[in-house]
């Protein structure tokens, strides 16, 4: 485990997975990271590379090759690598190896950049091509999951997703068990809050397209502390919490990629939101958790 901590937080980030695991408010002890009950969802806040969401059948093609892979592909469950650590910085590396080329036969090199300033995270990631000659293709999100309540005075109920800017963004369909319906998207009301309950989780993540800064929310009217995201260029955003069980959680992932459509023809250098980088390229996007 690496912990990070200054006068507001305390964060501790698992090797295995490079999870984030626990954000704690220095100044109320209040606990904002889900815990990971196995029996409602046993994570707290995956790395999803080297895809996002589901491959229709769990399978893609590459150079007339099929390769199997399950939702949200194998980084979070794959040990990293501490690179360099700091009271406020801590860097791991994850590369591919013999077992990650079964599944996936391209050279890279992954690292996750964890800052923490004043009462926000910065969760970076940086993606590597060293091959000589081969592009690399892959897709990239976040997953944590924030307590919710983040009292105990409050209820799930209490709580709102509110949106900034306020403006009305394009939500994706997703099909469950089948894929993002992308030729059917719609125009979102996220120019006004949401109010939380379970049931707006019952046909699985909620998922909104984005275009330049946004952030979003976790509040409630009952208690001044939430949390927020914030990204400046991730192109989908999915919000979850499990249905029909009930977890006392949201996640808000910020996401450079998505889910396969339901008409997806399986060939990965078509698949939608696929990031491809030539030799020696470099890929660095980023995503701020802010604790309140």
């Amino acid at each position: 485990m690496a912990t990070l901590t200054n006068d507001f937080l305390t964060v501790t980030i698992s090797e295995h997975g490079a999870e984030v695991t626990s954000i704690i408010n220095n100044h109320t002890n209040q606990e904002y990271i889900w815990q990971a009950d196995p029996k409602v969802w046993k994570r707290h806040a995956p790395v999803l590379f080297p895809i996002v969401g589901a491959l229709k059948n769990n399978e893609y093609r590459y150079e007339g090759q099929t390769y199997h892979m399950s939702q949200h592909g194998f980084a979070r469950d794959r040990d990293f690598t501490v690179e360099a650590q700091s009271d406020k910085q801590v860097t791991m590396v994850l590369k591919d190896d013999a077992e990650s080329r079964k599944a996936y036969p391209f050279a890279f090199v992954l690292k996750l950049i964890f800052t923490l300033e004043n009462n926000g995270l910065t969760v970076t990631y940086h993606v590597e091509n060293p091959a000589a000659e081969a592009p690399l293709y892959f897709s990239i999100g976040g997953h944590p999951g924030f307590n919710i309540p983040v009292t105990p005075d409050t209820k799930f109920e209490d709580y709102f997703l509110a949106f900034q800017p306020l403006k009305s963004r394009v939500q994706v369909p997703l099909i469950a068990g089948k894929g993002i319906d992308y030729k059917h998207r719609t125009l979102a009301a996220t120019d006004a809050n949401l109010q939380l309950n379970h049931e707006f989780f019952k046909q699985d993540a909620v998922i909104y397209e984005l275009n330049g800064r946004s952030a979003f929310s976790l509040r409630s009217d009952k208690t001044r502390h939430g949390v927020m995201l914030t990204t400046t260029d991730a192109p989908f955003i999915g919000v979850w919490s499990p249905y029909p069980t009930e977890g006392n959680f949201v996640c808000l992932e910020p996401w450079w990629g998505i889910a396969d459509t339901t008409d997806a023809t399986g060939d990965l250098t078509e698949k939608l939101g696929i990031n491809k980088l030539e030799p020696n390229e470099v890929f660095d996007h980023s995503y701020l958790i802010e604790i309140f």
